[in-house]
């Protein structure tokens, strides 16, 4: 259990982030897939991305780290021929376990999946479906998996309104199938289209040719993928914990290099948390928020930033109005089912949350000490930990979780609050 600390004053704090997560994953796989050797720099060190590097060992890429820091590394990539006889953990990273099997399919022989157990839980089929009418042989529709090429490519229709992760896994390794490959969803709307887009820009920043002009269909063209230098983003969303913070707080934060312009969706918090009562300004160091003293319930969609989804609920329920959050039925199927999570874990501190068929409604209601479960879910964590800045007693369960994405979370909340010993 981790005692969340209460804010005693405003915050006033800067805080750098580590690089984006979902940057990082995309870029360390383009890279092993790509004509020659390429640096990532400023990328991700956390659980996700270790197993991401892990898995692109495993299956015959070079990966060297330098400057090395726990929350950062550049890596020098040297791709290599794509082998089998690979066993890949992908422990509970959507990432790994829907971007890495496409490549596996390009390898010499069988390469076997399995993850953390409620990974198994986690949608896959559409993709695993998808793998083997583009000519893989893959056994299995769900963790533990085996998957063996070749594969050819061609068109492919699934549903993938689980996740946008099974278009982008497709996307990302289609320039190496002998003839690319076209994806066309059918289904209810894909959620986190953004993460798509950064998808696609990523790809023809490398070369590949892709056609997105069509609704719900994206052509990517056979051909190599151009080896290049990166500097990965800092991880915006990773910014809304913090964010919030100087909005509970009446206090002040700023994100140093917040991009001018980026595909992240955690750029969304630039638009949603003004509608709370926050003032969010550009300055030359990056972005400042300044909260008001005060937080207003939001009437949202989410459904293109779902990810956002525990932290808004965590602040709606320190609000002095109700929220209605919308547009996010995909959120049962992440890291754990986050709308059932938020709606116990505010209900046990004494909220008043309805789960609705894509949401959920937030009644404000003065909330209690208690534990505040996390689920192994990183954004569980964090919301808990907002929560507890006003909410004396509050504990969470697992904070070691959000280094999932977040490495040394509890001390970068402690520096903002200037309690780090």
């Amino acid at each position: 259990m981790w005692p969340a600390p209460e804010a005693t004053a405003p915050v006033d704090a800067t805080v750098p982030l580590p690089g984006s997560k979902s940057v990082t994953n995309r870029a360390l796989l383009l890279a092993a897939l790509a004509d020659g050797p390429g640096e990532v720099r400023r990328a991700l060190r956390s659980r996700d991305a270790d197993l991401m590097v892990a898995a692109l060992r495993s299956l015959g890429s070079e990966l060297i780290p330098s400057d090395e820091s726990v929350s950062g590394v550049d890596w020098h990539v040297v791709p290599g021929p794509v082998r089998g006889g690979a066993s890949i953990d992908v422990g509970l990273a959507g990432t790994v376990m829907r971007f890495v099997p496409p490549m596996a399919a390009l390898a010499d022989g069988e390469v076997a999946f399995d993850g953390d157990p409620h990974a198994r839980k986690r949608p896959m089929g559409p993709l695993l479906s998808a793998l083997r009418t583009l000519g893989a042989e893959v056994v299995g529709d769900a963790l533990p998996f085996t998957i063996r090429g070749p594969l050819s490519g061609g068109e492919v229709t699934l549903d993938a309104s689980a996740s946008s992760q099974l278009v982008s896994g497709l996307l990302l390794a289609a320039a190496r199938f002998d003839k690319g490959v076209t994806v066309r969803h059918n289904g209810p709307p894909v959620p986190s289209m953004p993460h798509i887009e950064m998808t696609v820009r990523m790809l023809r920043s490398a070369g590949v040719r892709v056609d997105d002009g069509e609704r719900d269909v994206w052509r990517v063209e056979p051909g190599p993928i151009a080896a290049r230098d990166l500097t990965v983003e800092p991880d915006l969303s990773n910014a809304a914990p913090f964010l919030a913070a100087a909005m509970v707080t009446g206090g002040t934060v700023t994100i140093p290099g917040w991009p001018q312009e980026t595909t992240q969706p955690g750029d969304a918090l630039r638009e949603l948390l003004p509608r709370m009562g926050a003032t969010v300004t550009r300055v030359p160091e990056g972005l400042r928020l300044t909260g008001g003293g005060r937080v207003d319930g939001i009437d949202a969609d989410l459904h293109d930033v779902g990810e956002l989804t525990p932290v808004i609920a965590a602040l709606a329920a320190l609000a002095g109005s109700p929220s209605t959050l919308r547009g996010v039925a995909h959120l049962r199927g992440h890291e754990t089912d986050r709308l059932a999570a938020l709606a116990t874990e505010i209900n046990r501190l004494g909220g008043d949350v309805s789960e609705t068929g894509d949401g959920l409604v937030i009644r404000p209601r003065p909330l209690r000490a208690g534990v505040f479960h996390s689920y192994a879910d990183h954004r569980m964590a964090t919301a808990g930990a907002v929560i507890g800045l006003t909410v004396p007693g509050v504990q969470v369960e697992d904070i070691a979780t959000t280094a999932k994405t977040l490495p040394e979370f509890a001390r970068m909340w402690a520096l903002m609050l200037g309690e780090a010993r």
